[in-house]
This record gives C-alpha cells, structure tokens and sequence, in this order.
C-alpha cells in the first residue's frame, strides 16, 4: 500500500521538477526526500524518475502515478474539509442514498425545493448501489434512499413515488430507429440488449428482464454492463439496443432513437427509509415530494401525504 506522506512527496518532487526545489517548499532537507522518494519507489518497484535528465523526468511509471497521485490527493483535501464542514456544523443534516444510474428528471427539483423548505437542513448525496443502500440504512450512515427496485425488509419502509414509464434506446442506424410510434419489443429478440448493472442482484437489470419475460419476450443476446452509461455509450456505437427509464432522455446523443414501448413497461422511483421514523428532515422530504406533485399534475398519494404529518402536532 502506498504511503499517503511518500506519495505528497513525490507529487511535490515531480511538480517541481527538482529534489532541491521541492525540498525547500516541503520546508526540509534534501536527503531526508530522497530517501522518502527511495523507498516509494521500492514500494512500487519500479523507478519513478529519469535522474540523468535535466531537468528531472518522469519515468513512464512516475507519469501514471502522478496522474493517479493529483487525483489521490485532490479527493484527501475534499474529504478532509468535508469532515471538517461536518464536525463544526450544527446545521440538521439529511443524507440521501442514491443509485447512481437511477438518474430521474425530477431529481433537481426535488433537491431545490426541499433546500427551500428546509433551510436550515444540510443536504448530502451518496451515490450506492442498492445492496449499498440497505446497510447504510440499516447502519444509520445515511437518512432515506432513492432506488428502482423494491426490496422487502420489515426494517424498511418503502414508498412508491411514481412508475416512470420505459422507453427503448436504439442506434440512429437501426431500421427501428426510423418508425414512428411505440416499438415493439419483439425487435429485441434479434437485436442484442444491454442491460446494467453488473454483477448486482438485485438489480435494474432484474427489473427489466422480468418484465421482458412478462411480456412473453425471448431473448437470445443478453450483454450485462456496469452502468447505463457505458450501456448508452454501446448503443450509440451500433451495437445494440437497452431498455432505460424516460428522464434517462436526458442523457441522450445524436446517435442514439429513443423510442416508448407499445409493451406496457415502467421503472418504479423508490423512497426507502428506516421503520418507524419519523424525524423532521424526512418528513420534510415527503413535504417536498407532496408540493412537487401537485405542480407536476399529479395527486399525492394517501401514503405520503400521511408520511408529512407530525403526530406530536397534529
């Protein structure tokens, strides 16, 4: 494992392009570095240095860890100001788990109006897969969470936002591509589907192929990736097609059609929370979500209209 100090020493080192120079603004001796930048490199095994050039040189090993090394140290510098923001606030905090390819439209709303009815609130996001957001749940690390799939846990509640419908996403060449109205699935059956995520049950990818199967589908070229990015990024390659939620639109290129459904299919917007509480920052975010209907057209379900009320005042 590489030594968080050795590695400040390299960056400071390979910024300077000089022993000498870094050792000054390091505030040190220039044995003291060398031996540190030594013993890095028997870390590593391999040199991280040109010597003989002037002035001093990254190896191509010294290249990559550099690169690897700013990032490194940019995010210490952000998790140390945020533990410090964190420690010194006396602000209420609420922490909210999100998958991070269940990206949804209404998302930035949400946030914005819950910042303007409760500003005295501190807002953080946490991007987890599903699996992630259950034991953070249960470990009290985050607040409430925002999933596609429904997990049945009698610690966890769960409401249903709302059933955003699904639309197919093809490549601009595709013949499908160029019909109007909604595509019918039945296309999938000989056009390769890419679904995410990988390696995680369960899934959006479960969601997606159960309700494939619902509908009778027969699917030969299944192709599972880690993300709805890479999975976007394959169909406007060419390469296949993927079933994603409507505000994924959003995330769209040139090359890629999308298309609504003619077989009924919708990815659910879960909130999920701990049983039985009831503190004033979740009930302000079912204040928030209950608002954002109404504007949106929508009538708020019993549900969540229930979830705002606080029975010490009501």
């Amino acid at each position: 494992m590489i030594d968080v100090r050795r590695l400040r020493y390299f960056l400071a080192v390979a910024s300077a392009r000089s022993f000498t120079r870094a050792a000054e603004a390091l505030h040190m001796a220039q044995p003291p570095l060398s031996k540190r930048i030594q013993e890095l490199e028997a870390d590593i095994g391999a040199p991280l240095f040109d010597r003989e050039a002037r002035p001093l040189a990254l190896t191509p090993a010294g290249r990559l860890l550099f690169e690897q090394g700013l990032q490194i140290d940019q995010r210490m510098e952000q998790m140390a100001l945020t533990m410090r923001q964190f420690v010194a606030a006396e602000r209420r905090r609420l922490v909210l788990g999100l998958i991070p390819s269940a990206f949804h439209a209404q998302l930035p709303d949400m946030i914005r109006r819950y910042r303007l009815l409760a500003p005295d609130v501190e807002v953080s996001l946490s991007e987890m897969t599903t699996i992630e957001q259950i034991a953070a749940l249960k470990e009290r690390r985050i607040d409430a969470a925002l999933g596609r799939v429904r997990i049945d846990d009698p610690s966890l509640a769960r409401e249903v936002l709302r059933d955003e419908p699904m639309l197919l996403a093809l490549p601009v060449d595709h013949p499908a591509a160029l019909e109007e109205g909604p595509a019918d699935l039945r296309l999938l059956e000989e056009t390769p589907l890419f679904v995410y995520p990988k390696d995680q049950s369960p899934s959006y990818a479960d969601l997606v192929l159960s309700q494939c199967r619902d509908h009778g589908l027969h699917l030969h070229r299944i192709m599972e990736v880690r993300e709805m990015q890479t999975a976007l990024i394959l169909v406007a390659a060419g390469m296949g097609a993927c079933i994603v939620p409507g505000s994924a639109r959003l995330m769209g290129r040139p090359e890629i059609r999308f298309r609504p459904i003619r077989q009924p299919m919708s990815a659910p917007i879960i909130l999920y929370h701990r049983e039985g509480e009831n503190s004033y920052e979740l009930r302000m975010l079912y204040r928030t979500c209950a608002q954002l209907y109404t504007e949106w057209g929508q009538s708020v379900p019993d549900a969540v209209r229930a979830r705002m009320v606080d029975p010490e005042t009501e």
